[in-house]
């Protein structure tokens, strides 16, 4: 058994779900809840990877196969954290995908196909929809609560080459303004907020880097133009 210490507690006795969280920056933000002291539930398609980072978290965090852009799934996992906790304090809707997972494309505003575009939105926008949805029904229990929804620096100034996640990252950025608004016009104290980050090296862009010196060629000539964080590609990727 894996035990983690708490940092400064801020998230002490929290009840948190995050989405896409069985690797890379889902998993970051589930391992830095738990160091604070929240309880978290960890979320993906992946439901092997979700249950080897709950087991890496600790006995009281736990691990569900979500696919977000599933209502009746949402339904049932957030009925299962009410029932075992009783309140939802946190959820992070970070699940997304670019497009190119499974090597299809373009995706340029001209060539992209409409099946492509509704599979990108289907993960990204609409499972961020069904999260804040789903999200403040389960928040109104105590009138309190964070939600936070991963957009992108993509979402504030468009990727020629990837429209449709482009597309989907912007419109999540406006969504977390509803949904702030509506809650507070509701009385609530239920916050939501959209994060904006530039690209970040995780298992997201092998589809677009590849792989061993193709994805360092690819990794030198992008990082001219763009924002990273981490370092340039090695033999194995980061979380």
């Amino acid at each position: 058994m894996v035990v983690r210490k708490a940092l400064s507690g801020r998230l002490r006795e929290k009840i948190a779900l995050v989405t896409g969280a069985a690797q890379g920056i889902g998993a970051g933000i589930a391992r830095a809840f738990a160091d604070e002291g929240a309880t978290v539930w960890v979320t993906d398609i992946n439901e092997e990877g979700a249950k080897t980072v709950a087991a890496e978290l600790g006995e009281q965090h736990r691990a569900a196969f979500l696919d977000v852009g599933d209502e009746g799934q949402w339904i049932a996992t957030i009925a299962a954290v009410i029932a075992e906790h009783g309140r939802l304090d946190i959820l992070v809707n970070n699940a997304g995908i670019t497009g190119f997972e499974q090597g299809s494309g373009p995706h340029d505003p001209e060539h992209a196909t409409l099946d492509e575009w509704h599979r990108v939105h289907r993960v990204n926008l609409d499972g961020t929809f069904l999260g804040c949805k789903h999200g403040i029904t389960a928040m109104r229990r105590t009138g309190t609560g964070s939600i936070i929804n991963m957009s992108s620096r993509s979402g504030l100034v468009g990727i020629p080459g990837a429209a449709a996640y482009a597309s989907s990252k912007a419109a999540i950025r406006n969504h977390s303004k509803s949904v702030a608004l509506w809650c507070a016009q509701q009385g609530t104290k239920i916050r939501c907020n959209s994060i904006h980050p530039a690209a970040i090296l995780t298992p997201i862009w092998e589809a677009m880097l590849g792989e061993g010196r193709t994805a360092s060629r690819k990794w030198r000539r992008w990082s001219r133009t763009r924002p990273f964080a981490g370092s340039a590609p090695s033999r194995r990727w980061r979380r």
